[in-house]
């Protein structure tokens, strides 16, 4: 029977250890794939196939790439959502005895990339755990490159919050347990919609007891945890899992943050889909959101961290003024501003630069960036060091200036090393005495052969003589076939012969290249062991690197907020707790961006919790309703981020939560219709609301027929405004021109409509927002203003007036009056019913039966019109 060569048996003992993933099998100066592997890896890399003896019948199919290449391979498979396993020799095969020996030294994922060219800069690459039992969701996240660690729990009947933590964090892989495996419509949203790989990582991962030990021993902040079991369990398995991964101590992943939903803004998917938060709905860009016209950074951790500040605003009155006064104090004084931003400049990504450290992947250049950052902390702390603000004080304080990592990478590390820590030439002259040794035996060989060429160019008369060096020969002595003649008898030997030359060497030739050989190759191994133990001095130093690259990332922040703000005449905004939002002359922060010559028109707005929550706003299509809407709640945002706002005053009621519910679309992945997607979305609304938030309703209940579509806005509406029932300050943009007869009806509720100015059959949108009610749509005159051909826009005035004719849209308007009666006539209909006469007919008694039967406080416009007409009829039968 056929057997497998021994390497081969070597090859599927390691890929059954790693079947999930892609093994590049490292071959001399390949990585190597075989089988399956070699077939995926062809046709998602673009390599040729071809195939190898492996020692059965047919041979093993096989694609190859040089290992110095792999990298860009390995981040093209990760992009795509293939783990690869990364196999190496790990023995000289020179010393091997038998087969080479091989071990995998990492798996990378789409979760664990710590390699610069892999990440985009200004955002973390999280890797999300989630554990479900039958009480609880435990979750944990973590970026691997930086170290950021973070745990939550919250009950388990309420899968929504699960998705809106994914969309916050949209990590681009998952881990999970058996439980959460059942919910397979939950996995399949996290996998469609946030491109995320979904790993079902073994339950004894999850195991409590194990998971506490593993957290307790790695995080310096560990305490107790007893009230958060199911969090500990996501943060155990989540750190077993990167320990497997990444085959390497974890040291810059020390610090555990416990939070919970509540500890921030709440910010559903919707909601931020629909503001555009940090990237666009369209095409998934930074341009165009809130994140790309706030962040005017410097350094990546301070463009990293602005986004998280974006994602998470802050609910706390104290720490919301604690960031804006330090915005105000940098805002104020332009020449400390600029000083610090010129500073900043020159810091590199600190952040993941231990995480290098970590890994063991930094290389020279990269201890040359570290000491560049290192090198502008002096400044910085001088520039702030006479800031008053709490913020800037606790800054100055937390940046270490690091002098001893300082003068040990200037003192050891050249100028200009190679790019590969293995390569040598990386150590500076006079840090080891030995380095120095081994380089000068190395340069006096090099001399002296120098010098060789030319004495044996004058000894033999040959001008064009030359020496020469190549791996497989060493040094030679080459001369061209003219001069063959010339060559010295019995002290030059041949070793090589070329079309046009001779290649010879001489014994004292030999005797050096060995001296200047053995020279090199210990310089080598003497400065890699030397730099090896440099990083690992400098891994000494993490959490004092952690502490002062957190404070370089909150001043970059408070910097880039100020210069946004001068750049674009923001004001500091008023934070209070009377739940009031009071904004004069508020501008969209990026709409007005994206017009010429300040052409935006401001608005003002005026919300609280008393006579102002409900605000029916009223008007045509493409007038600015949902742009007024938007700019609102971002304006909110923005204040509670800690940002100036666009505004020429602004008093801002902290808002717990922001919802949205703006635009429509089907889902049709889940079999939603556009109506069921906005229902779905309203509900979520009504059920977490508090008096606290701010709603955007927009066009609710036109996606069904016209009569439910106003009952349905109706009842929504009501229920909003009721101080019993949820009483939260609500913007609700609609063309059901009935609901403006809310106001004076509903207490709270007040009209108000973009003004537009009529001209002929033509209208000019003005954008400005006044108080009362529109009139009508002016649906024919957009239509118009969109293009549509004449022959349409003629026709469809002709239907219009027809319709008007026919008192179609008046019969809603009468169904409205009687639904107002509705209340008085339920409380009439127990008086009439007592004052009826004791021998009244049989007639009136139906009559009053059939009144007693109404619900009234559950039948739609439409039930209540129809009983109605009915009951008159019978009154006058």
């Amino acid at each position: 029977m056929p057997q497998l060569t021994p390497m081969m048996q070597q090859y599927l003992d390691i890929k059954e250890q790693y079947k999930d993933c892609i093994l590049f099998f490292r071959l001399g100066d390949f990585y190597e794939m075989f089988f399956e592997d070699a077939e995926t890896a062809s046709k998602e890399l673009e390599l040729v196939l071809t195939g190898r003896d492996c020692g059965l019948n047919k041979r093993a199919p096989m694609c190859g790439l040089p290992y110095h290449a792999a990298e860009s391979y390995v981040s093209r498979l990760i992009s795509k959502g293939y783990k690869v396993a990364i196999c190496e020799q790990v023995e000289d095969p020179a010393l091997a005895k038998g087969i080479v020996k091989r071990e995998i030294i990492r798996v990378v994922t789409p979760g664990t990339v710590t390699e610069s060219s892999m990440l985009d800069e200004k955002k973390n690459n999280y890797i999300m755990s989630i554990y479900k039992n039958s009480d609880f969701y435990g979750i944990a996240y973590c970026d691997v490159s930086t170290g950021e660690f973070h745990a939550s729990e919250f009950n388990s009947s309420n899968t929504q919050k699960i998705i809106d933590e994914t969309a916050r964090l949209t990590p681009s892989e998952i881990i999970y347990n058996m439980e959460l495996s059942e919910n397979t419509k939950l996995l399949k949203i996290l996998s469609d919609r946030f491109n995320a790989l979904l790993t079902h990582y073994k339950d004894d991962n999850f195991e409590y007891n194990s998971c506490v030990n593993k957290a307790s021993a790695q995080f310096k902040n560990w305490g107790k945890t007893d009230k958060i079991t199911t969090a500990v369990c996501a943060c155990g398995a989540l750190l077993s899992y990167i320990e497997e991964t990444q085959k390497t101590s974890l040291g810059h992943i020390n610090n555990l943050i416990i939070y919970t939903v509540d500890d921030f803004m709440m910010l559903d998917i919707s909601t931020r889909r629909n503001l555009e938060l940090t990237e666009t709905m369209r095409n998934q860009t930074k341009k165009g959101s809130l994140l790309w016209v706030l962040d005017k950074t410097e350094t990546a951790m301070g463009a990293r961290m602005l986004r998280r500040w974006i994602e998470e605003p802050l609910i706390q009155k104290e720490k919301i003024q604690y960031r804006l006064d330090a915005v105000e104090e940098l805002y104020g004084d332009i020449y400390v501003r600029n000083y610090i931003i010129d500073n900043l400049n020159s810091i590199y990504d600190i952040e993941r630069l231990i995480g290098k450290i970590v890994y063991g992947t930094l290389n020279a250049r990269d201890l040359l960036s570290l000491k560049q950052s290192i090198s502008v902390l002096p400044d910085i702390k001088k520039g702030i060091k006479d800031l008053k603000t709490n913020i800037l004080r606790d800054i100055y304080s937390n940046i270490d200036e690091l002098i001893d990592v300082h003068e040990l990478i200037e003192k050891s590390i050249i100028d200009n090393p190679p790019l590969s820590v293995k390569d040598g030439f990386i150590i500076k002259e006079g840090y080891d005495t030995e380095v120095d040794k081994l380089r000068r035996a190395s340069k006096e060989g090099k001399d002296w052969i120098a010098a060789l060429e030319a004495k044996e160019r004058e000894a033999t008369g040959i001008k064009s003589l030359k020496v020469g060096y190549n791996k497989v020969f060493g040094y030679y002595l080459e001369i061209t076939n003219a001069n063959k003649n010339m060559v010295p008898e019995g002290r030059y030997m041949r070793k090589q012969t070329l079309s046009n030359a001779e290649r010879y060497i001489t014994p004292e030739l030999k005797e050096m290249e060995s001296t200047i050989l053995g020279a090199e190759e210990k310089l080598i191994q003497l400065e890699y062991q030397i730099f090896c133990k440099i990083r690992e001095s400098i891994s000494k130093n993490i959490q004092r690197l952690q502490r002062t690259s957190w404070a370089i990332a909150n001043l970059d922040i408070l910097c880039s907020l100020a210069a946004v703000a001068m750049e674009n005449d923001y004001i500091k905004p008023v934070i209070t707790d009377d739940g009031t939002i009071d904004i004069k002359d508020g501008r969209h922060p990026v709409v007005e961006r994206t017009l010429p010559n300040n052409m935006f028109v401001p608005n003002d707005t005026n919300l609280d919790i008393l006579n102002n929550r409900v605000s029916i706003i009223t008007g045509p299509n493409m007038a600015g309703k949902s742009t007024y809407m938007r700019q609102v709640a971002l304006l909110v945002i923005m204040a509670q981020v800690g940002s100036f706002i666009p505004a020429s005053s602004a008093s801002i009621g902290v808002v717990d939560r922001v919802f949205t519910r703006i635009g429509a679309s089907d889902d049709l992945s889940s079999g939603q219709s556009t109506f069921m997607v906005e229902m779905s979305e309203v509900a979520n609304i009504l059920n977490n609301s508090t008096n606290k938030s701010l709603i955007l309703l927009d066009e609710v209940g036109r996606g069904t027929s016209t009569y439910d579509g106003l009952s349905i806005a109706w009842a929504v509406i009501e229920y909003i405004s009721s101080q019993s029932k949820i009483g939260a300050k609500t913007l609700f943009a609609t063309h059901y021109h009935e609901l403006t007869e809310l106001e004076g009806k509903i207490e709270g509720i007040k009209n108000y409509c973009i003004s537009v100015k009529e001209h002929g059959d033509d209208i000019i949108f003005l954008r400005k927002i006044i108080r009362g009610g529109a009139d009508q749509s002016y649906g024919i005159q957009v239509a118009k203003l969109a293009g549509l051909p004449d022959e349409i826009i003629k026709r469809a005035r002709e239907i219009i007036d027809m319709l008007e004719v026919n008192d179609i849209n008046n019969k809603s308007i009468e169904i409205l009056s009687e639904v107002k009666k509705e209340t008085a006539a339920a409380e009439a209909h127990k008086t009439y019913i007592e004052q009826l006469d004791f021998f009244s007919s049989n007639k009136e008694k139906d009559i009053v039966t059939e009144i007693k039967n109404i619900d009234i406080l559950n039948i739609t416009p439409i039930e209540a019109m129809n009983i109605l007409h009915k009951l008159i009829k019978k009154v006058r039968e």
